[in-house]
């Protein structure tokens, strides 16, 4: 189960990531492209290049979670676009996102 608390430590991939990529794809792009440990226990937050779906990673003490949210409609148009490929937030940021509320048709 996913656990979010108020200290969970949150970094949103501003860049978009091609969705084909499962498990093993977004460490890479965890370690290779972010520069960070999947295995912190951070929540990586990914978004697909039409900003329908988003993607969270979470290490957790024996493997990996991998959830996906994909909008039945509309795209996440509030999405940080900076020259930071990491972008930290708040973890009520983030349920926020997941409940579609930045979402907008």
């Amino acid at each position: 189960m996913l656990y979010l608390t108020k200290n969970s430590q949150v970094l949103l991939a501003t860049s978009a990531v091609d969705f084909r990529k499962q498990i093993d794809g977004l460490i890479a792009v965890c370690e290779q492209h972010l520069q960070e440990s999947p295995q912190t226990g951070a929540f990586f937050v990914f978004i697909n290049r039409s900003r329908s779906m988003v993607r969270v990673l979470h290490y957790e003490s024996n493997g990996y979670w991998l959830a996906t949210k994909r909008l039945s409609k509309g795209k996440y148009k509030q999405w940080p676009n900076n020259s930071n490929p990491l972008c930290k937030m708040q973890s009520y940021e983030l349920t926020s996102l997941l409940k579609n509320a930045l979402a907008y048709k």
